[in-house]
């Protein structure tokens, strides 16, 4: 089934065309990233599937539905973390938990993400006495309170030391094996090899390359990911293939 679906989709800011005739789809259980430099019209993207930023043409649907004339019904069934999201500070991490609860009919333990996400230990803290990579797996777990069917993650694993990191992915990977849909935006090429089943690279708005991380590869004249990456993006340095 497809979860999300964009087609011929177009945004512009005056007469700057931010956005420029992107397309794809999202099947239930994948992993999808949508990649770019900064700038390179990914938040616009994100925003307009939401349906908190209008577009100027084309089609979005999530789970079948329109974002925009029916965000009370998807509302139970999408999960959103933003990098720069904005909580009370002075709200400890136990009550930040408990009054995104109350607001799903059916949200999962949080609890049991906080184990999930080693946070346990931090449900008396106050969200300004965590850490950066600390807020960072919170924002994660409240994506994930609602029990959504899909998530959107955006730059998740920013500022999480290495073996953070690769737990998050772990507890990602098994919720992906439980049908979860999972649509992130990510700078570590890395992490994008080992989660993701489709990605799209956007550059000034417009589509550079869809289709698999080992499609990626075959398509350029590198043998690995971050190099053929950067060279759909004209960013690879090639008097020095090493760095």
């Amino acid at each position: 089934m497809e979860v999300i679906k964009v087609h011929n989709l177009y945004k512009s800011y005056g007469d700057v065309k931010v956005v420029k005739d992107v397309s794809f789809t999202v099947r239930r259980g994948e992993v999808f990233g949508l990649l770019g430099a900064n700038g390179a019209g990914k938040s616009t993207t994100i925003e307009c599937i939401l349906g908190t930023k209008s577009f100027d043409e084309g089609l979005v649907s999530i789970l079948g539905m329109n974002p925009k004339k029916q965000r009370k019904e998807l509302f139970e069934k999408v999960g959103v973390q933003f990098q720069e999201s904005n909580y009370q500070e002075k709200i400890t991490v136990k009550e930040l938990c408990e009054i995104t609860e109350v607001l799903y009919n059916n949200p999962l333990d949080y609890n049991k993400l906080l184990k999930k996400f080693n946070l346990h230990d931090k449900v008396k803290k106050q969200v300004s006495e965590l850490s950066g990579g600390e807020k960072q797996r919170l924002f994660i777990i409240l994506a994930l309170i609602p029990n959504p069917e899909v998530v959107f993650l955006d730059e998740l694993t920013t500022g999480l030391d290495v073996k953070v990191r690769r737990d998050v992915w772990k507890c990602l990977l098994n919720l992906k094996k439980q049908g979860l849909t999972i649509f992130l935006t990510s700078h570590f090429m890395d992490e994008v090899e080992v989660l993701c089943d489709k990605i799209c690279i956007l550059k000034k708005g417009a589509i550079e390359f869809y289709g698999t991380v080992k499609e990626v590869v075959e398509q350029s004249p590198y043998e690995k990911f971050e190099d053929a990456y950067l060279w759909f993006l004209d960013e690879e340095e090639l008097d020095d293939e090493s760095i």
